[in-house]
């Protein structure tokens, strides 16, 4: 079992930046795939939540184009670390952020954290 934990969300203002952390146990990290994923309020429970960005194992990375140009996610593999770094956060940007860490066909997901962009 992978334990996923994520942190660094907050409220920021309109251009204003923010960087979500998620880290991610086990000892075989360097065979994660991992993506960050985010949900808008008021989708109701079950509705698909948005992939934001992505990182393969062989860091490689890929990214939704709203947020092509803004977000950069990176990883450090001797930390078990995974990062968003979100630049430029518009409001439509808020959401509960969600990590996931994806080994063969197994699936583990965190618990989100919340990001919120308002004045």
């Amino acid at each position: 079992q992978v334990q996923v934990v994520e942190s660094g969300g907050g409220l920021v203002q309109p251009g204003g930046s923010l960087t979500l952390s998620c880290s991610a146990s086990g000892s075989i990290f360097t065979f994660y795939d991992m993506g960050w994923y985010r949900q808008a309020p008021g989708h109701q429970r079950g509705n698909q939540r948005e992939l934001v960005a992505s990182i393969t194992r062989g860091n490689s990375a890929d990214y939704a184009d709203s947020v092509k140009g803004r977000f950069t996610i990176s990883r450090d593999n001797a930390k078990n670390l995974v990062y968003l770094r979100m630049n430029s956060l518009k409001p439509e940007d808020t959401a509960v952020y969600y990590c996931n860490a994806r080994v063969g066909t197994s699936n583990y997901w965190g618990q989100g954290t919340q990001v919120t962009v308002s004045s």
